[in-house]
């Protein structure tokens, strides 16, 4: 997918009040930004934004956290934010690779829709289910860990299967077809144009303590 530039993106970031500008700073201390207790459920890869925007606005009594690298995407998810206004949503723009300089033994989900497949066997590290990321998470978690998956490739589903597997998860929902299910589930926007297209997308939901 070619990322197209949104211009001033950087600096409307950084005005936004939607947007934590210094994580850092918070870890450990998320309630003095949200003025709760509320658990925290992050989002990697949050996109333009829908998905997350719908769960904060269905689920007030929990605290949401998107996390997107790239600012012409992440601008596109504050721009929803920005006209229906949400206490329990806000974004962070920071690499997955660097999220454990933010959190510790304080998330309690974490939500990986549509993620870089990284096809190639080269570059596996580098999905957000490979042992490293996996090995990350662990001590992002406060209490059980939760990880939900939704992607559309089967490739990268397999391999993550794999290292839930190895790693201890417990697999509470799995499925190849998550359109013809009963499993609760809010739309992304890529979501929407693959079932457009017939395509099936693969769902997990995975736990342990």
């Amino acid at each position: 997918m070619r990322l197209r530039n949104v211009k001033n993106a950087k600096e409307r970031i950084e005005k936004s009040e939607f947007v934590i500008h210094n994580p850092v700073e918070y870890k450990h201390h998320f309630q003095k930004l949200f003025l709760n207790s509320n658990p925290i459920h992050i989002e990697i890869g949050t996109g333009k934004g829908q998905f997350l925007y719908e769960m904060a606005r269905k689920y007030s009594t929990i605290n949401f956290i998107g996390i997107e690298k790239y600012e012409s995407i992440l601008i596109r998810a504050i721009e929803k934010v920005e006209k229906n206004p949400l206490p329990n949503l806000k974004f962070i723009c920071m690499d997955a690779k660097n999220i454990d300089t933010v959190f510790e033994k304080e998330i309690s989900c974490i939500y990986l829709n549509f993620s870089d497949p990284w096809p190639k066997k080269r570059h596996a590290n580098r999905r957000l289910t490979s042992p490293i990321f996996l090995n990350l998470y662990e001590n992002l978690f406060a209490r059980e860990k939760r990880i939900i998956q939704k992607t559309d490739n089967p490739i990268l589903f397999e391999s993550s299967l794999l290292h839930f597997s190895q790693f201890g998860y417990t697999f509470l929902e799995l499925s190849f077809d998550l359109e013809h299910t009963t499993i609760e589930n809010i739309e992304t926007e890529y979501e929407q144009k693959f079932k457009q297209k017939g395509m099936n997308i693969y769902y997990v939901n995975v736990y342990k303590k």
